[in-house]
């Protein structure tokens, strides 16, 4: 398994680490719901260095992107953020990816850990595929490192490390400056539901970034958190994973990325879309909470009437609402909120109904 420069960092703090689309991650340090916790009332840190990050240079970067992302990305100026999805010629989702604008002439794609090849690949293909030869595309994943600070007093903590105001700085908007002489990019986003900050670094000095955010947070009670956490926190917030609510199987259409397609224009899987759009979608994912006891895994099988009705694509407990919930994809005519289903777990079915997305939303 491949490590990010911050294994022996996480062991030296007791980590227990899993294996995350090929990369030894560590999945919690004290506990799932401490750190969730944490993250959610005070502030979190994550080693977020197996995501991937695409470089995209050149005059052509702007009617490339528009050729393989579905969403319009005109009027996007510098330091401002986009997600964006990049489908297949059948409209499925090859990635769900954030693309910031850095310059003119300069974008960053950041990709989930388990499509960063894929990913690249893909770009590489297409843009010789459509003739866009005067482009530069650079797979800068190994050569940056990535940490997300996250919760109430994520600001706070990295204010004191920084000479620009983060108050100015608003969300999906990103800059470049330096931590004590570090260059880096620092965004106004993150994957849990709460304010923070995605700070990406020369992979080289990540780990002295990391000693010194949480030196620097201590006496504010900030947590390393681990990928258990990160999953109940981006559930809680109605966030998707790639491989459980989106594979290359399922459109925009069928999930909560609607917003995030403009058929007006051309793109890679519009036709597809298009298509779908006017007859219709088969199924489509929804929120569910658990009525009866008893936690819905991915991948467990849902009832309804005595019927095949969906699969559970992520589950868990909700250390935040105290109760089970999770995401699922059920036929259409099943996936009108109060909608009663049973759910199969262990040989038993169990009672859930279907909630509106989120589940959670943090105070402004």
């Amino acid at each position: 398994m491949r490590k990010t420069p911050l294994y022996d960092h996480h062991a030296a703090l007791g980590a227990k680490f899993t294996n995350f689309g090929g990369w030894s991650m560590p999945v919690q340090y004290t506990n799932i719901i401490e750190e969730h916790l944490a993250t959610r009332n005070i502030v979190g840190l994550f080693d977020i260095c197996h995501m991937g990050q695409i470089e995209v240079k050149g005059h052509q970067g702007f009617s490339f992107l528009q050729q393989i992302m579905s969403r319009n990305l005109e009027g996007q100026k510098p330091g401002q953020i986009k997600l964006c999805v990049m489908t297949n010629e059948e409209g499925g989702i090859l990635d769900d990816l954030t693309v910031y604008k850095l310059e003119d002439e300069l974008y960053m794609l950041v990709t989930n850990a388990s499509t960063r090849q894929k990913d690249f690949e893909w770009l590489i293909n297409k843009s010789r595929e459509l003739g866009f030869d005067q482009l530069q595309i650079k797979d800068i994943g190994d050569e940056t490192g990535k940490l997300d600070i996250q919760g109430p007093k994520a600001q706070k903590v990295l204010q004191r490390l920084l000479a620009d105001d983060l108050t100015s700085l608003r969300f999906y908007r990103a800059i470049r400056t330096t931590i004590q002489n570090m260059p880096v990019i620092l965004s106004r986003s993150g994957y849990t539901g709460e304010d923070g900050f995605e700070i990406y670094s020369p992979a080289n000095k990540t780990g002295e970034l990391w000693d010194l955010i949480l030196k620097t947070g201590a006496d504010e009670g900030i947590k390393p958190v681990g990928l258990g956490a990160r999953d109940t926190l981006r559930l809680e917030a109605g966030m998707m994973l790639y491989g459980h609510e989106m594979d290359e199987t399922i459109t925009p259409f069928e999930v909560v990325y609607d917003w995030l397609v403009d058929l007006k224009k051309d793109f890679i899987g519009c036709a597809a879309l298009r298509r779908q759009k006017e007859d219709g979608i088969p199924r489509k994912l929804v929120g569910f909470e658990m009525i009866d006891r008893g936690i819905a895994r991915a991948d467990y099988k849902i009832w309804k009437d005595g019927r095949d009705a969906g699969i559970v694509t992520s589950g868990t407990f909700s250390p935040s609402l105290h109760k089970a919930i999770g995401m699922a994809f059920v036929p259409l005519e099943y996936s009108q909120e109060q909608t009663e289903m049973d759910i199969e777990i262990r040989g038993g079915k169990f009672k859930a109904k279907i909630t509106s997305l989120p589940f959670y939303k943090r105070k402004k």
